[in-house]
C-alpha cells in the first residue's frame, strides 16, 4: 500500500489522508506560489532591500522554482522601479508582477516597467474606505473599474486585489467584485485577509461562497497576525483556490504574511501535493533574505531556524544515539536535508545526559568506561550550563572531562 505520509524523507500522520478528512478537498491541479517578499515583505517596518539585493533574491527564487513574483511597486521609489525593470528583463522563468494602486497613473508606471502582469489594489471594506481613506464607497468602485480597464487596454494580466476583503460584509464585497468584473476587468481575484482575522474553519466556506458569485481563478493573500497565515492558506487551497500569495520566511506588514516554506512543505508531506519547488533550496533562500535585511527569526523556527536540528534533551539524545543513522525520521517529521538544513546534532547543556557524554567522548577520542565518572561529568555540565545560562562549547566539555578523569 502506498503511504504518502511516510516517504524516504518525511514521516507525518496517516490521519491526514483518511477518507473522512480528504473527501471534501478540491485542490486545484496546478497550485502556484506568488511571492510578495519584494513588495509586501518589504513593508515590514525597518526592512529594506536594495535594487541589487532584490535582483539577487529574484534570481534565487527562480532557482528554487517559484512560479510568480511580485517584484515591487513602481510608485514607491526609483530603485523599486529599476529593480522591477531589471528583474523582468532577465527572463528568469517565472511570471513577474508589478503592484499598483487603483490609479491609471500607477498602472501606466507598471506598463513602463515592461511587465506583463499586474496586481491592482483597492479597499473593499466600507469602514476602511470611510475612516482610512475618507472617501465615498462609490469612489472606490469607480477607481477600481477605471484602473482595471486601463490594465486591460494595455494587455496586462490583471489580479484584482480588494484590501481587507475578509472584514467586508458579503453583500458589499459581492457588489464590488461583480461590478469590477463586469464594468472593469479582472483575470483573477485575490481574497485578501489584510489583518489576519480569518479563522481556518471559515476559509473553505469563504472560497466556496466566492466561487458561486464569480467565475474567476481565486488567489489567497493571508496575513499572520494570529499565527494562522499558513493554515488559512492551506484551507483555502483545499477548497479550490489556485494561487497562494506568500513571502520568504513570513516577512511582511505587522506580523507578516504566510510563509511559503510552511505552505509548500505542508502540501508536500501532509497533502501529497508536490508544487514542483526545489525544497532543498529553502534554507539557502531564507538565509540570503536574512543576510540582506538583518531580519532575525526564532532560532528554532520550523524549516529554516538555525538551531532547529539541535538536540539538547538527554532522552532525545538517547534516541539520536540509537536511531539517527538508520532511522532518522524517528527524530523529526522530515529529513532536514529535504529543505537544505544541516543534519540533526546533539549539543551540550543543562538537559544533557549520559548519551551526550558518550557522543562527545567518542568525538574527542577519550576513553571512559566508568558510569560514575560519566554521571559526574553530566552533573558538572549542568552546573556549568546554569552558570553560563546557555550551551557549552566542546572545549568547555573537554575541560570538565579532564577535571573528572584527572587528565
Amino acid at each position: 500500500m502506498k503511504k504518502p505520509w511516510h516517504q524516504e524523507k518525511w514521516f507525518t500522520s496517516s490521519w491526514n489522508f483518511a477518507d473522512e478528512v480528504t473527501r471534501d478537498f478540491n485542490f486545484a491541479k496546478d497550485i502556484k506560489f506568488h511571492d510578495v517578499s519584494l513588495r509586501d515583505g518589504e513593508q515590514q517596518a525597518g526592512l529594506i532591500f536594495t535594487k541589487d539585493q532584490k535582483i539577487a533574491l529574484a534570481e534565487k527564487m527562480a532557482e528554487l522554482g517559484m512560479h510568480r513574483i511580485e517584484a515591487g511597486m513602481p510608485a514607491v521609489s526609483k530603485q523599486d522601479r529599476d529593480a522591477i525593470i531589471e528583474i523582468e528583463k532577465r527572463n528568469l522563468g517565472m511570471d513577474v508582477f508589478a503592484f499598483a494602486r487603483c490609479m491609471r497613473e500607477d498602472v501606466l508606471r507598471a506598463v513602463d516597467c515592461g511587465v506583463k502582469n499586474i496586481v491592482i489594489e483597492i479597499p473593499a471594506s466600507e469602514h476602511v474606505v470611510e475612516h482610512a481613506y475618507k472617501w465615498e464607497y462609490e469612489k472606490a468602485i469607480e477607481l477600481a473599474i477605471d484602473a482595471t480597464q486601463c490594465a486591460k487596454e494595455n494587455g496586462l494580466y490583471t489580479v484584482f486585489f480588494p484590501i481587507d476583503g475578509t472584514r467586508t460584509e458579503l453583500g458589499t464585497f459581492t457588489e464590488l467584485i461583480t461590478r469590477v468584473a463586469n464594468e472593469g476587468h479582472m483575470d483573477a481575484l485575490a481574497v485578501v485577509d489584510t489583518f489576519g482575522g480569518l479563522a481556518p474553519a471559515a476559509c473553505s466556506y469563504l472560497i466556496k461562497k466566492i466561487k458561486t458569485v464569480i467565475d474567476k481563478p481565486l488567489e489567497v493573500h493571508f496575513h499572520d497576525d494570529f499565527g494562522l497565515g499558513a493554515a488559512n492558506t492551506l484551507m483555502a487551497l483545499s477548497a479550490g483556490a489556485e494561487v497562494a500569495h506568500t513571502t520568504i520566511t513570513g516577512i511582511g506588514e505587522r506580523a507578516g504574511n504566510a510563509a511559503y516554506e510552511d505552505v509548500a512543505l505542508s502540501l508536500l508531506t501532509m497533502y501529497g501535493i508536490d508544487t514542483g519547488l526545489k525544497y532543498e533550496k529553502m534554507n539557502e533562500l531564507s538565509k540570503m533574505m536574512r543576510d540582506f535585511s538583518g531580519h532575525t527569526i526564532a532560532p528554532n523556527r520550523g524549516i529554516v531556524g538555525p538551531t532547529l536540528a539541535d538536540i539538547e534533551s538527554g532522552l532525545v539524545a538517547d534516541w539520536y544515539a540509537n536511531a539517527h543513522k538508520e532511522h532518522p525520521l524517528e527524530l523529526s517529521p522530515y529529513d532536514y536535508s529535504l529543505v537544505g538544513h544541516e543534519s540533526a546534532k546533539v549539543v551540550i547543556g543543562k538537559m544533557s545526559g549520559i548519551s551526550t557524554v558518550d557522543i562527545y567522548l567518542d568525538q574527542l577520542g577519550i576513553e571512559c568506561d566508568s558510569r560514575e565518572a560519566k554521571l559526574e561529568i553530566v552533573a558538572k555540565i549542568k552546573e556549568k550550563a546554569f552558570l553560563k545560562h546557555g550551551l557549552l562549547t566542546v572545549e568547555e566539555f573537554r575541560e570538565i572531562v579532564f577535571k573528572v578523569l584527572g587528565k
